[in-house]
């Protein structure tokens, strides 16, 4: 670095607020309540870690043939600096931690709760309808409207694809969230194809650049023996349900 240049500023990391044990199990309890009240949260199993002054959002993950794992979802910490006030955080793929929002504790709940870009799961706008429902997951009557288009049979309002698959189609909560990375690149679903006996939906995610191209991938959501389950699947071989469903029998049903 040459005479008159300077190292940019290392980034502050926000100063913790010491909290009573009061406070503590209060913002707890608020934390919990707020996933409580929320279908998608809760159908994930998303618990609260306290550690060190902070409140960790996690999931925990096992698969049948492998150890439990926890993915963490965010932070929140109280903040020295600002009175009650509470910061929410993500971390990227290198472990640094960046802002979402700020709030209190049932506010950042909300948010973690209610998120459409795929910041945490991209579930938000069926989380809302589900809590319409109240209590379990029943699925909400939807209409088919052509190609792709879907709609609630009572008001006739548009759904997402994420509601589309949950209702529609009956595929559970933690299956519609994937691919997870898609979700968080902000790519965005579009039915593509869909099978008579909605056993077979096919979803193409796609994104622009800078310069106005697309690009992207698809994914098949299949029922197999009863359980639903999602298989990201090459581009050469997506072109439809029947093509990306015979790529995945010959590679024994292992995904892209």
């Amino acid at each position: 670095m040459g005479w008159g240049q300077r190292w940019p500023d290392r980034e502050r990391r926000p100063k913790v607020r010491s909290l009573t044990e009061a406070e503590k199990q209060d913002i707890l309890a608020t934390l919990k309540r707020g996933i409580v009240a929320s279908p998608v949260l809760s159908a994930f199993g998303i618990q609260v870690r306290v550690q060190r002054g902070r409140f960790y959002i996690e999931r925990q993950q096992q698969d049948e043939d492998s150890e439990p794992d926890t993915e963490v979802w965010g932070r929140i910490t109280p903040l020295a600096d600002a009175d009650n006030e509470l910061l929410l955080e993500t971390a990227n793929r290198k472990g640094k931690w960046s802002e979402v929002t700020q709030g209190a504790a049932d506010n950042l709940i909300k948010a973690i709760a209610s998120d459409t870009r795929g910041k945490f799961h991209g579930l938000g706008f069926l989380d809302a309808s589900l809590r319409k429902l109240g209590k379990g997951q029943d699925r909400l009557p939807v209409k088919h409207q052509g190609k792709g288009k879907y709609a609630y049979a009572d008001t006739g309002k548009g759904c997402t694809v994420q509601e589309t698959l949950f209702h529609y189609f009956g595929i559970p909560i933690e299956v519609v969230a994937e691919p997870s990375n898609w979700y968080e690149y902000r790519r965005t679903p579009e039915i593509i194809e869909a099978s008579k006996d909605r056993t077979r939906v096919l979803v193409q995610f796609t994104a622009e650049t800078m310069s106005g191209e697309t690009f992207g991938g698809t994914c098949l959501y299949i029922q197999r023996e009863g359980q639903w389950a999602a298989y990201t699947i090459k581009p050469s071989d997506s072109e439809n349900i029947a093509q990306a469903e015979a790529w995945l029998v010959k590679r024994k049903w292992r995904a892209w």
